[in-house]
């Protein structure tokens, strides 16, 4: 009977062995958590879609932004919810905005810490859409001019980097001179570049308040079914001055984050969403798969794609994990 001359289980064999020879490896360095803030104080407000996440008023989200640096992540994305609504999302821009608020905030007591800051208009706006409204259509130039307003004021407030996530056309563009002429020409952009029309968005739309009150966003995200299309407008936002770019959601769209990664060679985020979070999660608490291992697994599979920056809400779950030496096997 003829033996295998070669053996690829081997080095399988031992956990120090399958250690040595891993090929990806997840670092806390890798992660960025993403944050809710609102007004008020001492308020926690639970997610029930998102479990273990919460609303937090901006001496909570500072109290949790000290733990997430304690913990060696090294970045927070923040989103806002404000205290009114108006067709054209005011508080996205206002100087006392509550991003506005929590950027400084958090730069003030943990100074370390890398905030990113969102910047749409959906969660702002009572029609719940990432733009003007004009005549039931979102208008892409007449938002151009508030989204720069937008991340102006985030810059001004302190914030370390701006993302732009509204698939606007030209947005990215718009923000670089704005940023530009006001002096800021140090700060970097993580734009959306490849933000699908996902149903897996469905839990963060809970958690923001952002829900399209007519319609839905496909007239701008992208269609699920494109690929090509994805390295357009990657693209797209790089020539327009775009410091990283993004793919969003993450596990159903493996093979753009690795064509991207190919194509370009740029910094690469990739953003795992609320439906990925709640998935795992709700499986997780019902004992139909290990929680942890499956976290781990799906974040490793992120970076294996190619993604260098992972944005998910299981940063500081997996960073206990990291901590203790991960899951062994």
């Amino acid at each position: 009977m003829a033996h295998p001359i070669l053996r690829p289980r081997r080095l399988r064999e031992k956990s120090l062995l399958r250690k040595l020879v891993r090929e990806t490896r997840l670092s806390v360095d890798d992660l960025i958590y993403p944050m809710f803030a609102v007004h008020g104080r001492g308020v926690r407000e639970a997610i029930p879609s998102m479990p273990g996440q919460a609303r937090l008023s901006v001496d909570e989200l500072v109290r949790e932004a000290k733990d997430v640096a304690g913990m060696g992540i090294p970045g927070v994305i923040l989103f806002g919810l404000p205290r009114e609504k108006d067709p054209r999302g005011s508080e996205a821009y206002a100087e006392d905005g509550i991003v506005q608020q929590a950027v400084r905030a958090v730069k003030d007591v943990v100074p370390d810490l890398l905030v990113i800051t969102d910047v749409c208009l959906c969660q702002y706006t009572s029609h719940g859409h990432c733009g003007v409204v004009e005549g039931g259509t979102v208008r892409n130039d007449a938002t151009l001019e508030l989204l720069s307003r937008v991340a102006l004021s985030h810059v001004e407030a302190g914030a370390d980097m701006v993302a732009p996530s509204d698939m606007m056309d030209g947005r990215v563009a718009a923000m670089r001179e704005a940023l530009d002429e006001s002096g800021y020409t140090e700060s970097p952009i993580m734009a959306y570049s490849a933000k699908y029309a996902s149903s897996f968005y469905g839990p963060f739309r809970d958690a923001a308040d952002s829900t399209p009150q007519f319609g839905d966003r496909r007239s701008y995200q992208m269609d699920p079914a494109n690929g090509t299309e994805a390295m357009r407008e990657i693209a797209l936002d790089l020539d327009e001055g775009a410091d990283i770019v993004m793919v969003k959601p993450a596990l159903p769209y493996l093979d753009i984050i690795s064509r991207a990664k190919s194509e370009f060679g740029v910094p690469l985020a990739a953003y795992s969403v609320s439906g990925e979070y709640a998935m795992i999660r709700a499986a997780g608490r019902l004992g139909w798969l290990d929680e942890e291992r499956a976290m781990l697994e799906a974040l490793t599979a992120i970076r294996r794609a190619g993604a260098d920056i992972v944005i998910t809400y299981f940063a500081r779950d997996a960073a206990r994990v990291l901590e203790r030496g991960g899951l062994t096997g």
